[in-house]
């Protein structure tokens, strides 16, 4: 519902007690027509101050229709408006939003289904988290089989991505042995795709040593554990990052380990497939919601590409969802690319934490 259709209302008011009016008054002229015949249309069409009768009840029950019509919209619409609010309050995660009171009638009662609905969904976010905190705790327990199948997958990636280009690379430089003194020209080709080929290998080896990082913060809390990663990647790859990281209240440890895993996948993803030259990272809590942005100055990627589908973004969304939160992926062609993250806080009751 947006502003045009509100602002309809109050005249949908207007028209309906204007023509409530004309009704009555039409009504009245009929029945008093009945009664005393002609004698009553002389009254109605004599004229007062050069205005025939019917003309001026004709205008009083305008401005008295536009009058009430416009007050009852306003009040409608204000009601309304409230509702508009709440539920996009909801849709940017905001649940902790409350309707205020607004009567007994089936507005009022649509409001407080409103607020029953938001306790409902805090709770379940509550739970959510909670999950996802008992799951970090688990997760420690089965630290030895997780490490032996990242290990796994980084060998796979290893060998579909880096092995497959190096070997094009020891095949490439074969060609260039044979052609260098015949087709210097090709041969000069050749190298150029031989350099290309081996940045690219370059950029898939500094993805897959981040991911060899350790899959959670090892009690660190999260800013200092995004500050040591961020000071890290500056030193060791040839990238500007800025980040400002806010103090950060305390919060479930799944939620942690959700946020500092998806920074991790993100930043990997500007190195292998952005080429970036600066990443900037924001994360504060406004209006007790988790609110985090990482954007680079990338080639970004075109809508009709299905990059929401990849592995990365796919484990981002996972991540997000796992905890309650929305993510928002926006890129433009040779911009940059821009991902939004935002996480209710839920105060946890005492038996939540114990």
């Amino acid at each position: 519902m947006n502003r045009m259709k509100l602002s309809n209302i109050q005249w949908q008011w207007i028209r309906y007690t204007i023509g409530f009016g004309m009704i009555n008054i039409a009504v009245l002229l009929l029945l008093f027509w009945m009664v005393e015949g002609r004698r009553i249309l002389a009254i109605v069409f004599q004229n007062v101050l050069g205005i025939p009768l019917l003309l001026v009840l004709m205008f009083i029950i305008m401005l008295l229709g536009t009058m009430l019509g416009f007050m009852a919209g306003k009040r409608m619409k204000k009601r309304l408006v409230e509702l508009e609010e709440a539920s996009m309050a909801y849709e940017r995660g905001k649940f902790s939003y409350r309707v205020p009171d607004l009567g007994t009638d089936e507005i009022g009662v649509v409001g407080q289904r409103l607020n029953n609905m938001s306790s409902r969904v805090e709770e379940q976010i509550a739970s959510m988290q909670r999950l996802s905190a008992e799951k970090a705790e688990w997760n420690e327990t089965l630290k030895q089989a997780a490490v032996t199948a990242e290990r796994q997958r980084l060998a796979r990636e290893l060998h579909d991505a880096v092995s497959q280009q190096l070997f094009a690379i020891s095949m490439m430089t074969s060609a260039v042995q044979k052609t260098i003194k015949q087709q210097p020209q090709k041969a000069a080709g050749q190298m150029a795709m031989i350099e290309e080929m081996a940045g690219i290998a370059q950029s898939e080896m500094r993805a897959l040593l981040l991911h060899l990082r350790p899959a959670h913060l090892e009690g660190k809390g999260l800013k200092e554990g995004i500050e040591d990663l961020l000071q890290e990647l500056e030193q060791k790859h040839d990238l500007l990052i800025k980040w400002s990281v806010e103090p950060l209240p305390q919060m479930a440890k799944g939620i942690e380990d959700h946020l500092f895993r998806i920074i991790q996948e993100a930043i990997s993803n500007v190195l292998r497939h952005a080429k970036a030259k600066t990443v900037q990272l924001n994360l504060a809590v406004v209006q007790n919601q988790i609110r985090m942005k990482i954007q680079d100055d990338g080639i970004g990627f075109s809508s009709g590409q299905d990059k929401h589908s990849s592995y990365g973004l796919r484990t981002m969304y996972e991540r997000v969802n796992e905890i309650g939160g929305v993510l928002d992926v926006f890129s433009w062609p040779q911009k940059g690319t821009q991902i939004d993250v935002k996480v209710p806080l839920v105060q946890l009751k005492e038996e939540d934490n114990t």
